[in-house]
C-alpha cells in the first residue's frame, strides 16, 4: 500500500523528495512560515519497478523460507496411500520412488553430463533432489523448445502450472513429478520459482524482442535464474559460513543470470533464424546496429564493440555468482563451480571466433573441458588460497594472466 504523501516538507529537502520522486515539480510550494506544503493531497504515481526490484522479492521470500527452515523432513505418502489400510502399499510406492529417482538421475547423466558427474560428491539424498529439479526444468524448457514446441499453447502450459500445483500438494501425475514432489517434501523450496519459470516459457511464445536490459533482465530471471533458487535450498549452505542466506540467494540468482546471458550471445544467428533476438534492442540502437544487421549476419566493428561489451556484462554476473560458491556446502561447490567455469569459457569461445556468432557456434572443446574440471575441484576444495603457483608469475595459477604456459585456469 502506497504511503501518503508528506504534509509537510521542511525548506532545502525539496530537492531530495523530488529526487525521489515522491512529488512533482508543480506540487511544491513553500509557505511563509519556512515549510513547503504538498499543493495536491494525491501523490503522482510511483515509477514502475524495475525487474531486479521485482526477483528481489522472490530471493528474499525464498531466503527467509531457508532461514525458517519450515518444510517437513519427512516425506508424506501420497494421499491414496496415507491411510490406515492401505499401510501394506506404502512398500511399493517408496520403491516406485526410488525407481523414479533412479529415472532423473539417468535423464540428467544423458543431458547434463559433467553436472551429473559433480552431483556424486553429494549426499544421496540432495544428488536424487539436485536431479529431480534437473528433471522438471528440462521438460518445462522443452514444452517452448523441444520437438512438440510448434504445438505447445498457453494453455498447454496452464495444464502444466496446474500440475505443478498438484505435485507441490503431494499429488503428483507420474514418476517425474513423484520425485519432485518428494524433494520439496523435504527441502525449504517455494512454488514460486517454478512458476516463474513457466512464466518464461509464455514469455517464449508470444514475445520475441526485448526494448532493454530491464526487459531481458526478468526473461533471464524467467528461464534460468529460477534454477539457482530453486537449488540452494538443496545445495545447502555451508555450516560455518558468515554470509547471509540472502546474498547466496543473490550469487544463485546472479549464475543462472550469467548462464541464459551466455547461451542469448553463443546462439544470436540461430535465434536469428527463427525470428528471434533476444538483445536489448536500445543498446543495439546506441550501437549503431539494427535487426536488418542481426539477419544479415555479418560481423563488422560495429558488431565487435557491441559484443564486448555483451560479454562484459555477462562476466560481471559470473564474478558476481562465484562470491557465493565458497558459502555452500562442501559437496556442492564443485559441481556449481564446474558450471559456472565451463560456461564462462563459452565467452572466451565468442571472442576467439572474432565475435562471430551468427555463423560459428562457440563451445568449449572435450580436451579443454577435461583439464579444467580437476582444477575446479581443487579450487572448490582447498580455495584459491592453497593452489599451486604458476611458476612465471608465482601468483596464485587461477590468477595468472600472462603465463607464457597458457594456465588452464587463464580463462576463469
Amino acid at each position: 500500500m502506497l504511503s501518503p504523501p508528506p504534509p509537510c516538507i521542511r525548506e532545502g529537502e525539496e530537492e531530495e523528495e523530488l529526487r525521489r520522486g515522491r512529488v512533482s515539480p508543480s506540487s511544491v510550494s513553500v509557505s511563509p512560515n519556512g515549510l513547503a506544503a504538498s499543493a495536491s493531497l494525491v501523490a503522482p504515481p510511483p515509477p514502475p519497478r524495475s525487474a531486479e526490484e521485482l526477483v528481489y522479492d522472490v530471493v528474499l521470500k525464498q531466503a527467509a523460507l531457508v532461514s525458517d527452515g519450515t518444510r517437513p523432513r519427512r516425506a508424506p505418502l501420497p494421499p491414496m496411500l496415507a491411510v490406515d489400510d492401505d499401510a501394506a502399499a506404502a512398500p511399493m510406492y517408496w520403491n516406485l520412488l526410488s525407481e523414479a529417482y533412479d529415472r532423473c538421475g539417468e535423464v540428467c547423466a544423458e543431458y547434463a553430463k559433467t553436472f551429473y558427474l559433480g552431483t556424486k560428491l553429494m549426499t544421496p539424498e540432495r544428488q536424487r533432489a539436485v536431479w529431480a529439479i534437473y528433471v522438471w526444468c528440462r521438460r518445462t524448457d522443452e514444452l517452448v523448445d523441444g520437438p512438440n514446441a510448434t504445438h505447445i499453447t498457453p494453455t498447454a502450459l496452464n495444464r502444466w502450472e496446474k500440475r505443478l500445483e498438484d505435485l507441490f500438494d503431494g499429488r503428483p501425475y507420474d514418476m517425474y513429478d513423484a520425485a519432485l514432489s518428494d524433494t520439496v517434501s523435504k527441502f525449504p523450496v517455494d512454488i514460486q520459482p517454478f512458476k516463474d519459470m513457466i512464466e518464461g516459457m509464455r514469455l517464449d511464445l508470444e514475445k520475441s524482442r526485448y526494448k532493454n536490459f530491464n526487459e531481458l533482465y526478468l526473461y533471464c530471471y524467467y528461464v534460468a535464474g529460477t534454477v539457482g533458487l530453486m537449488s540452494v535450498p538443496v545445495m545447502g549452505i555451508a555450516p560455518d559460513s558468515k554470509a547471509t542466506t540472502e546474498s547466496v540467494y543473490n550469487a544463485a540468482l546472479a549464475l543462472g543470470i550469467a548462464n541464459q546471458l551466455t547461451n542469448i550471445l553463443r546462439d544470436v544467428g540461430e535465434d536469428a533464424r527463427r525470428g528471434r533476438i533476444y538483445l536489448p534492442q536500445d543498446e543495439l540502437a546506441l550501437a549503431g546496429l539494427t535487426e536488418n544487421d542481426i539477419f544479415r549476419g555479418k560481423v563488422t566493428d560495429k558488431w565487435r564493440s557491441f559484443m564486448k561489451g555483451q560479454i562484459k556484462r555477462a562476466r560481471m554476473f559470473f564474478d558476481e555468482a562465484e562470491k557465493g560458491i565458497p558459502e555452500l556446502d562442501s559437496a556442492s561447490k564443485w559441481p556449481v563451480l564446474a558450471s559456472l567455469v565451463l560456461y564462462r569459457q563459452i565467452l572466451n569461445a565468442i571472442e576467439a571466433n572474432d565475435y562471430d556468432n551468427f555463423t560459428k557456434r562457440a563451445y568449449v572443446g572435450k580436451a579443454k573441458k577435461l583439464a579444467s574440471l580437476p582444477i575446479a575441484y581443487a579450487k572448490a576444495l582447498l580455495g584459491p588460497s592453497k593452489l599451486l603457483l604458476c611458476c612465471y608469475s608465482r601468483a596464485s595459477h587461477y590468477r595468472c594472466l600472462q603465463c607464457p604456459q597458457k594456465c588452464i585456469l587463464q580463462s576463469y
